[in-house]
């Protein structure tokens, strides 16, 4: 299959109404969309993908019509962080439809739905008439990709269409929220933060293992996010030794930063946070061999962070 390259909504739309897949850009990272009602079309992202079919996948609309087609009811809860995040990275998990395939939500009686805070995507998902279920749009386990040539890279000739964008501007996926519950619980820490949340539902929480017992959330069943590179989380980066087969990643700089093959240093967790993703993917290119990723706290965008970090180095501890 060769895959098209267009900057075109409306083109790309063309291959959604034809049941294939499409990459498209998101505030957060890159998408892969098929239409939410068609189950051979969802089959092709886990094709596409490699993806395991009991991983659910989320759901993306372009207005609050579409949104009630994918669930039966909307939760009060629901309603509030909607009226208050509503496009943006929030993914709320809702009772789902019956007209959904069972295949879009790995057999779960609910879906993750959110609405994209990019004008792009959203003119997109208008010109398909539907919503979109949409992973990110990388080969199952890697880096997700932030830029559309990091999409080319994992799924060149495996889709129907790239719709070109600019390089994601948050560069972590969505916040996870279940709403089903009598407080809304975080499954997947995101963009949007917990503090966030807290300002609108002042009872909203992080998961227990109880709550993730059965995942209603991509993310959180299985190794996700990881370059070629084994990644090492450091919380001493004064006592870090140098290699030219490693690279690094933080705030701050390790003691001879020259001698590293690769480096990024970034002003706040902010940067941290948008360029990790790209970064692992640049150290694969150089044939690096370990990435030594310096630990932040666990607060704010940073528990969104570490939570990649973490599954990137399959929660080794920090050295």
């Amino acid at each position: 299959m060769e895959t098209v390259l267009t900057t075109s909504p409306p083109l790309a739309a063309q291959f959604i109404r034809r049941g294939e897949v499409v990459a498209f850009p998101t505030e957060t990272v890159y998408g892969l969309g098929a239409n939410v009602f068609d189950e051979a079309a969802i089959r092709k992202i886990f094709q596409a993908k490699g993806r395991p079919t009991d991983n659910p996948l989320i759901a993306h609309v372009a207005n609050l019509a579409q949104l009630q087609t994918l669930t039966t009811h909307l939760p009060a809860n629901a309603a509030q962080l909607i009226a208050a995040f509503f496009p943006g990275p929030l993914t709320l998990v809702l009772p789902k439809h019956p007209d959904v395939s069972l295949l879009a939500t790995a057999g779960l009686p609910t879906i993750g739905v959110r609405m994209p805070r990019h004008a792009l995507a959203l003119e997109f998902i208008t010109a398909c008439g539907v919503p979109l279920v949409a992973p990110s749009a990388n080969l199952s386990g890697r880096p997700s990709p932030t830029t559309w040539q990091a999409v080319q890279a994992d799924l060149d000739g495996r889709i129907a269409c790239i719709l070109q964008g600019e390089q994601a501007e948050v560069g972590l996926e969505s916040t996870v929220v279940d709403c089903t519950g009598n407080a809304p619980v975080v499954l997947r820490a995101g963009a949007l933060t917990l503090e966030q949340l807290q300002t609108v539902l002042p009872a909203s929480r992080l998961a227990s293992q109880h709550d993730v017992a059965v995942p209603k959330s991509p993310g959180l069943k299985y190794r996700h996010y990881s370059p070629q590179a084994r990644v090492v989380l450091i919380d001493n980066v004064a006592g870090l030794s140098a290699s030219l087969a490693a690279a690094f990643i933080g705030l701050n700089a390790p003691p001879r930063r020259d001698e590293f093959r690769c480096l990024k240093l970034c002003a706040n967790v902010a940067e941290y946070a948008h360029e990790v993703f790209s970064f692992f993917r640049v150290c694969d290119a150089a044939g690096v061999r370990e990435i030594y990723c310096e630990v932040v706290e666990e607060r704010g965008l940073g528990l969104a962070l570490m939570d990649r970090l973490k599954r990137a180095a399959q929660n080794v501890a920090p050295a």
